[in-house]
């Protein structure tokens, strides 16, 4: 049995594969930038229209940027019988609406999206361990 967790993020996702041989840590960065976009221009005349900055060309491209990170990340895990997610923020939800749409017999496989701290990559193993092993017993 081929049991997989994920801790991911928008940085980077920690793959661990779990078989009955052990676990393997294995991580996958993710290339999404970073924006902060920086705030419009005043106008030359004292009481003249104020320049917008464009927050959706920003947020489109960083969802363009998570779905390919998503793809890659489902690349490495279609062999999974069992899958868990965790993470800090809204990313693994995100990645388990598209495992929905997209990929619906890998989206069968999830056990879990929780929400979890940063950790360490031993204490991810360990998370990741101890959830397969309860699951298990």
């Amino acid at each position: 049995m081929k049991n997989i967790g994920i801790w991911m993020d928008k940085e980077k996702a920690h793959i661990v594969v779990c078989t009955e041989h052990g676990e393997k840590l294995s991580t996958l960065q993710s290339n999404v930038e970073f924006y902060n976009p920086k705030g419009g221009s005043r106008s030359k005349t004292r009481w003249g229209p104020q320049d917008v900055v464009q927050d959706s060309k920003y947020l489109e491209r960083e969802k363009h940027q998570l779905k390919a990170y998503f793809k890659k990340l489902v690349k490495m895990i279609t062999d999974a019988d069992a899958l868990a997610i965790f993470g800090p923020a809204e990313t693994g939800e995100k990645f388990e609406k598209e495992l929905l749409e997209r990929y619906p017999k890998l989206a069968s496989k999830v056990k879990t999206v929780t929400r979890s701290d940063s950790m360490t990559d031993n204490q991810v193993k360990a998370l990741i361990r101890d959830f397969f092993n309860k699951d298990k017993g």
